[in-house]
């Protein structure tokens, strides 16, 4: 869990540095800056679940070996992934720009952002599958250490290069882009030390990782993740339209909302890694008894963190949410909204959980058809309540995270019976 919070400080240390240039068009061109890599790169975040599914079956089913192949081959396909993102850069980050109705100010502001921390494509997608191995082998701590190291480093650097250094919007772009290799190297280093470097070199010897026999079970199911995650990635990008569509301050807003979110969602999320690792064990053991058990364990678990969660911002968000704010205007318009981020916490923490559940299980393409399914209903919602205003977006992001766990929920029953 705090793994995953030291991730969040990231988008939110952002939107705090440029809060205090003092200008919304630029706190909205990180915002749009923010959720293009969401949709470019954390639509790749399957190589991370995948690998640590497939690793912590791997642990209870063959052993350090098998482990380290799933990692090469997460690997292979991560850096597969990142050439074809950057030679594909001069047509796709434009068509992503407009995808988002980033325009004037706004659309300047994020091109330069986009355009530095686009190269860091190769470090992030090796990145991904490295600390899913980790996790799936249960080493959080070191993980923890990392993600923590990591986000001083981005902060650090955002700090001086922004505000010290008066680079602007660029000062972001280049200390993200020099984090995320930074974190690259750390990682490399800690994996090629002691029995799990051992491992991936004896592993690389055997030779047939590139195999499509061998690559196709990962293939699978990370396909399914894949397409999984560009469904979520389109309703996060919707949200982002749709807010600059009502100018730039509804839209810097509207930014502070969402990463509040993304912190939420992250703190949370620790609860669908501890299922990735904890059920993809029992499944591999076929222990439908104990899977069961870690469900409701973790389930229990999850719902009391979101309460705490959701205590906090009753208490605390309007200071929050002023402390970001470029101007008054916005800090006006993200108070408004203040309520929504009481709400989210309990209708988030479910389906994060089940995602854990049906990812250490292997059961991708059952969430797949749930997300499809939860989009739908996201996509009416957003029609029915267009009237609302700003309101409505919320109310309709609400309704699909309700209702991703409430199908993930009805295909458990079924999904369970399979099981030996």
């Amino acid at each position: 869990m705090v793994t995953n919070v030291a991730t969040a400080m990231i988008g939110i240390g952002d939107m705090w540095i440029v809060g205090q240039l003092g200008d919304a068009p630029t706190q909205g061109a990180v915002d749009v800056g923010a959720r293009l890599f969401a949709v470019l790169f954390t639509v790749m975040n399957f190589l991370k679940t995948g690998t640590t599914g497939l690793v912590a079956q791997a642990g209870t089913r063959s052993g350090l070996s098998e482990q380290a192949a799933v990692l090469l081959r997460g690997l292979l396909v991560g850096l597969a992934i990142a050439a074809l993102l950057i030679l594909a850069k001069p047509v796709l980050l434009p068509l992503l720009l407009d995808a988002l109705g980033a325009e004037g100010e706004v659309r300047s502001a994020a091109g330069v952002y986009a355009d530095i921390r686009y190269w860091s494509a190769p470090a992030v997608m090796a990145n991904f599958a490295a600390i899913g191995f980790l996790v799936g082998q249960r080493r959080m701590k070191t993980v923890l250490v990392i993600e923590v190291a990591y986000n001083l480093l981005n902060v650090g650097l955002g700090l001086w290069f922004v505000l010290g250094l008066d680079w602007g919007i660029a000062g972001i772009g280049w200390s993200s882009f020099i984090a995320e290799y930074a974190k690259l190297v750390a990682v490399a280093a800690l994996l090629l030390g002691g029995v799990s470097g051992k491992a991936l070199v004896d592993r690389a010897r055997q030779g047939g990782i590139a195999r499509f026999s061998e690559l196709r079970p990962f293939l699978s199911v990370n396909r399914d993740l894949f397409l999984r995650t560009v469904i979520l990635m389109i309703a996060l990008a919707g949200l982002t339209r749709l807010s600059a569509e009502r100018g730039a301050v509804v839209l810097a807003a509207n930014g502070i909302i969402y990463q509040l979110f993304v912190f939420t969602a992250l703190l949370l999320d620790g609860f669908e890694n501890a299922a990735q690792v904890l059920n993809g064990e029992r499944a591999g053991a076929d222990d439908r008894k104990g899977f069961a058990a870690y469900v409701r364990a973790i389930m229990l678990r999850g719902m009391a963190t979101a309460g705490l969660v959701a205590i906090g911002f009753a208490i605390l968000a309007d200071p929050i949410l002023a402390s970001f704010a470029a101007t008054d205007d916005v800090r006006e318009v993200a108070q408004e909204l203040g309520p929504w981020l009481i709400v989210i916490p309990f209708a988030g923490v479910a389906g994060f959980v089940f995602d854990g559940v049906f990812v250490g299980a292997s059961w991708t393409r059952a969430l797949l058809l749930t997300m499809l399914g939860a989009f739908a209903i996201y996509a009416l919602a957003l029609w029915l309540t267009w009237p609302m205003g700003n309101h409505g977006l919320w109310l309709s992001f609400t309704a699909f995270l309700i209702a991703r766990a409430g199908l993930q929920l009805a295909f458990m029953p079924r999904l369970l019976s399979r099981m030996a």
